[in-house]
């Protein structure tokens, strides 16, 4: 009883660490595949838009799936969800590393795309039933720090791996890691979980799927397909179709899978918008500079791993920093702050050429770094905050959702950007590095540009709340 009652207190810290384990590796395979894709590109002899469906599909597919999973945890137990996904994800990895062909890859990367939506999905809940009490804000704001260094953090071990044992040796570093999570999630997840008696929302499930399946394709392949080809209008017509039936019908069923009455909240509703932004503009940087450093400064994977590193490093020790000053300042003023920095980063690097020195690389992620961790702790608890308790879990699925399809379309954006751009400075009469840096150049400006726009929409937010001991209070308008 005494146990019982010190957890309700303090919070179950090991059931917290089944669900930072998961996320963690579920994100971090984002930025240590990123790290292989030059090599992976030319193992298979494939092109850069080939290549990075790589990282597409598992994104894609995480962004499709997080609202049914997070519905599917509700129904049967996090226990179960959690367990499964480590147990698809492991498996997914064994695949990616065994992959003979390009095809065969983005199909296991795809496979790897479900293991992960469960584990993301179910995460915010784990905890939020792990910590009853006061201290649940804490824990999911050190989540959202988690999910932020698995994604960014992945460079640099890429890198060790790549260099020391070839890049299918990143897909394998996965199966210790998610047996391991395995076995804890059985351990510590409690199995007496209260299953609610509510139907799974599988048409809306299926209509949120066909709507995001439909516009990230059509982003994604706008410029090898033609913006005005019979496939891509075909997707976007699927987007267009799609994404107001799906609205419709969560409005009309007795148990939708996104309670839409959450958007009806200020805080909530421009936190995700600005979330969804910066993290456009983030892996515009993510997505171009591994080939920058291979292609142009003929970086090793090594090196190119280091480089990388840089980022997430300076993003840790920002963010503890950050968190401690939004209890005493206004949340809105350090988000602005942060995306500026993010944005003089990106310009800075938009800026690189052929011959640009080493350290002007690793001084602009020192930028990014410092302006994502100034960035994310005080954008996640202003959302956190501003939700009724009770739909906090479903808001901390919902903040990974958005950041997914920010990476998806981040990848998107900068890929068709740097295509456009590239293509016209060839069609010009540059030779093939000159056409790169055009292209990389343009990709990068477009990143920062998200970035600025997100900086313009979280100052008009500073007039929007009220900072009252450490927590933000949404104040209605009267218009609203």
């Amino acid at each position: 009883m005494q146990e019982q009652e010190q957890n309700g207190r303090s919070g179950d810290w090991r059931a917290f660490s089944v669900a930072a384990s998961g996320t963690f590796m579920a994100t971090l395979d984002s930025g240590i595949v990123n790290t292989a894709l030059p090599t992976v590109a030319q193992d298979f002899a494939a092109s850069l838009p080939e290549v990075q469906w790589t990282v597409a599909a598992y994104f894609l597919v995480i962004s499709c799936l997080l609202p049914l999973f997070g519905r599917m945890g509700d129904m049967y137990g996090r226990r179960r969800m959690y367990s499964l996904g480590f147990l698809a994800f492991t498996a997914s990895s064994m695949l990616c590393g065994a992959a003979p062909n390009l095809l065969a890859l983005i199909g296991a990367r795809v496979l790897q795309g479900v293991g992960a939506a469960m584990l993301m999905a179910n995460g915010p809940a784990i905890i939020m039933a792990a910590f009853p009490g006061a201290t649940r804000g804490r824990a999911l704001g050190i989540i959202g720090m988690t999910v932020a260094l698995g994604s960014l953090a992945g460079p640099g071990l890429g890198g060790l791996l790549i260099q020391g044992f070839g890049w299918r040796s990143v897909f394998y570093v996965n199966l210790p890691i998610g047996l391991g999570g395995l076995w804890l999630a059985r351990r510590f997840l409690s199995p007496l979980e209260r299953l609610h008696d509510e139907t799974l929302d599988l048409p809306g499930a299926g209509l949120f799927a066909v709507a995001m399946t439909g516009l990230l394709l059509a982003m994604t392949h706008g410029r090898d397909w033609g913006w005005t080809s019979p496939a891509v209008l075909v997707c976007l017509a699927l987007a267009a179709v799609a994404f107001p039936c799906f609205v419709l019908w969560e409005r009309r069923t007795s148990h939708p899978m996104i309670d839409l009455s959450l958007f009806r909240i200020w805080p909530f509703f421009s936190g995700n918008i600005v979330a969804f932004l910066a993290f456009m503009s983030m892996f515009a940087n993510a997505i171009l500079l591994p080939f920058y450093l291979h292609e142009q400064l003929h970086l090793t994977p090594l090196m190119t791993g280091v480089v990388l590193s840089t980022l997430p490093l300076v993003m840790a020790v920002a963010s503890p920093v950050s968190g401690y000053l939004s209890e005493r300042v206004n949340f809105a003023t350090l988000t602005t702050i942060g995306l500026a920095v993010i944005s003089a980063g990106l310009l800075a690097q938009a800026q690189f050429q052929p011959n640009t020195p080493l350290w002007r690389v690793f001084l602009g992620q020192v930028v990014l770094g410092l302006g994502v961790g100034i960035f994310m702790s005080p954008n996640n608890n202003s959302v956190l905050t501003s939700a009724p308790q009770d739909k906090i879990g479903l808001v901390g699925g919902f903040l990974a959702l958005v950041r997914n399809v920010g990476m998806v379309s981040g990848i998107a954006a900068a890929i068709t950007v740097f295509g456009m751009a590239q293509g016209r400075a060839a069609a010009s009469g540059l030779g093939e590095q000159a056409a790169f840096i055009a292209g990389f150049r343009a990709a990068l400006t477009a990143g920062a540009m998200f970035s600025l726009l997100a900086g313009c929409l979280s100052l008009y937010r500073r007039g929007m709340f009220h900072v009252h001991t450490g927590q933000a209070h949404r104040v209605v308008r009267k218009d609203s």
